[in-house]
């Protein structure tokens, strides 16, 4: 990771630019100790170029956030990736150091010109962390539910087959299993159809993704074992009947990474 510095009058924007993760931890507590000794108060953090951050690097801007504002000042982010946005909402960071939109906002916030604008859900990368890809194991049940709609595929857009890969959010994951939530895509279907599809008992074959630790997409196979159904869709809560020890280990860890992060963020805002 590289990090470049915009100083401004009281305050400076640190433009970070690569992987965020353990070993680059110290040289952002360089950087901010060299600022702090020239006179900065406050300090901006641009994550708009961080394409990965892991649980030390998240827990290293709490710790930076409430040294500065213990001494009278400010950190602010500014232009988070879709990764760090999502991470960052997930455990509730978001909560404890403010983000904007564009360094300008962050800047207007500092000097308490009105009330800059929070950043929104849309940013510079799209692509969102928290997806889920799921298949239905038994694809003659997904042919009874889906080709009678004449749906077409909301990954790939084109007719239903063997390939068909539901679009789903993540809600919940540990090393036992996970939920989502499902908006029925482009297949027309109604919650009470996607109900029917994705009954109690219904084996699915998951995509998913583990941001903190780095990795591509995990693969498990789960039972459904419990459904909701919802006006815009369904919740759906799966148990692993497949999943390699190396998988269920990363998650395992990825899971205790965000609740350790929680329960930092739980002492901040409980005082």
């Amino acid at each position: 990771m590289h990090i470049t510095v915009e100083p401004g009058e009281t305050h400076a924007i640190l433009n970070l630019n690569g992987e965020f993760d353990t070993y680059f931890v110290p040289l952002l507590q360089e950087e901010i100790d060299a600022l702090q000794k020239a006179g900065v108060r406050d300090v901006v953090l641009n994550l708009r170029m961080v394409r990965f951050i892991n649980s030390t690097a998240l827990g290293a801007i709490l710790k930076h956030s409430k040294t500065l504002t213990a001494q009278g000042k400010r950190l602010l982010v500014s232009r988070p990736s879709a990764f760090c946005r999502d991470i960052m909402q997930k455990v509730g960071l978001d909560r404890v150091v403010p983000i904007f939109a564009s360094d300008d906002d962050a800047v207007a916030s500092l000097r308490g010109e009105g009330q800059a604008a929070k950043a929104s859900l849309e940013t510079d990368f799209a692509e969102d962390p928290s997806t889920i890809l799921f298949r239905l194991v038994d694809q003659k049940r997904l042919r009874h539910f889906i080709e009678a709609v004449r749906a077409k595929n909301p990954v790939h857009n084109h007719a239903f087959g063997d390939k068909w890969a539901g679009v789903g959010s993540m809600r919940r994951l540990d090393d036992q299993g996970l939920s989502f939530t499902w908006s029925g895509g482009n297949t027309d279907l109604s919650a009470f159809d996607m109900g029917q599809m994705l009954a109690v008992g219904t084996e699915l074959s998951v995509k998913f993704r583990l941001p903190l630790l780095q990795r591509g997409f995990c693969e498990a196979t789960c039972e459904i074992s419990d459904l909701e159904e919802r006006p815009d869709g369904v919740k759906v809560g799966c148990t692993f009947t497949q999943i390699d020890d190396a998988t269920r280990e990363s998650v395992r860890q990825y899971a205790e990474d965000m609740a350790h992060l929680k329960q930092e963020l739980k002492r901040v805002t409980d005082k």
